[in-house]
């Protein structure tokens, strides 16, 4: 399991480019906005190891099962409610 860093959304965004090597090294960052976590950059190696979809929908606000079964369904339905 790789190390975990938090970085400040402004901060994460001047170290862009180090935050990138170090993911290449297999470390991960959480960047942080006021600080709550909005997103995570994660070694491409830590999301293809166990199948990249299944993973990656572990992300809190991942959004899986927003729209329900049919998601064409649920816009039409939204879509609707302004007609």
């Amino acid at each position: 399991m790789s190390k975990i860093d938090h970085k400040g959304a402004e901060e994460a965004r001047n170290q862009l480019p180090d935050l990138l090597e170090a993911a290449v090294r297999g470390r991960s960052t959480i960047i942080t906005r006021r600080g709550k976590a909005v997103a995570a950059l994660v070694p491409l190696e830590e999301l293809s190891s166990q199948g990249r979809q299944k993973n990656a929908l572990r992300l809190i606000g991942s959004g899986k099962g927003l729209w329900g079964r049919n998601p064409g369904a649920a816009v039409t339905r939204l879509r609707d409610e302004w007609e």
